[in-house]
């Protein structure tokens, strides 16, 4: 199966879940229906970039691409939910970008960092995460059920959108689905799709930022387990720098950037 349907598949399969448990409960999705509409759309854009990341670049700098996402989720705090931009913030926020150039840099072309659209979708999904933590963060007493419902109607829809018009790949036989589905279906539905919907309800109680920066124990997993599971994953002395920094930064936010007079919710 073509990479681009194997997501599709992925994230289709925690539907069969999710639209039965939904039926039971409706009235959830009449709390607040513009936002939980809008945050499933951009998490689900998110959702598709980071997967197609994973396909296009290496694990890695998919994975720490996709975790520039707390210095996004930071900025638009301040903006948009009035979080206090202190001096340990703006540091965090210089050494992220200090860390994304040293992780694109190509010590062989010096005169730019290197991308490729692998690093771009990375980069994208970071984002757009961020816009949806920020609105998930902005309406705390949304149902997580019909939110997650809607986050992989999306994720669903915006993945065969990428499929049939980005890579331009053929659907896939009705055999190659079924020799698929029961593996797509345990980790979507068994191990992704509780992950998630927990990520989703923390997110709700805690400001973005930080919810980005508890969730970056991922780049330790992502590192460990690509360079195990693929190992011609290889990075340069000046990318593992810039990976330092990304991380650094995000210690620097979640020990520091928080002025004490601030009224986290519990």
């Amino acid at each position: 199966m073509a990479g681009s349907w194997s997501i599709v598949l992925v994230n289709a399969c925690p539907l069969i879940v999710l639209f039965p448990l939904l039926a039971q409960n409706l009235k959830g999705l009449k709390v607040h229906p513009v936002p939980m509409t809008c945050a499933g759309f951009m998490i689900g854009a998110a959702f598709t970039l980071y997967a197609n990341s994973l396909v296009e670049t290496t694990v890695i700098r998919a994975t720490l691409l996709f975790y520039l996402s707390p210095i996004w989720s930071t900025i638009l705090g301040v903006i948009w939910l009035s979080e206090c931009l202190t001096k340990a913030r703006i540091v965090s926020i210089f050494v992220a970008i200090v860390g994304l150039f040293l992780l694109l840099l190509d010590l062989n072309n010096l005169e730019s960092p290197k991308l490729n659209i692998g690093d771009l979708f990375g980069f994208l999904s970071g984002i757009f995460w961020a816009i949806g933590a920020v609105i998930i963060n902005r309406w705390p007493n949304a149902p997580t059920l019909p939110l997650t419902t809607i986050v992989y109607v999306a994720t669903t829809i915006i993945s065969i959108l990428f499929a049939i018009f980005i890579y331009q790949d053929s659907i896939p036989d009705i055999d190659i689905i079924k020799d698929s589905f029961f593996i797509a279906a345990v980790w979507s539905i068994i191990i992704l799709l509780p992950c998630f919907w927990i990520i989703f309800r923390v997110s709700q109680l805690l400001f973005p930022g930080r919810v980005g920066i508890l969730m970056m124990s991922e780049v330790i997993v992502a590192i460990v387990s690509a360079t195990i599971l693929v190992p011609n994953e290889t990075m340069l002395f000046s990318q593992w720098l810039g990976a330092g920094a990304i991380l650094l930064a995000g210690v620097i936010e979640v020990l520091f950037g928080y002025n004490k007079r601030e009224n986290i919710p519990e």
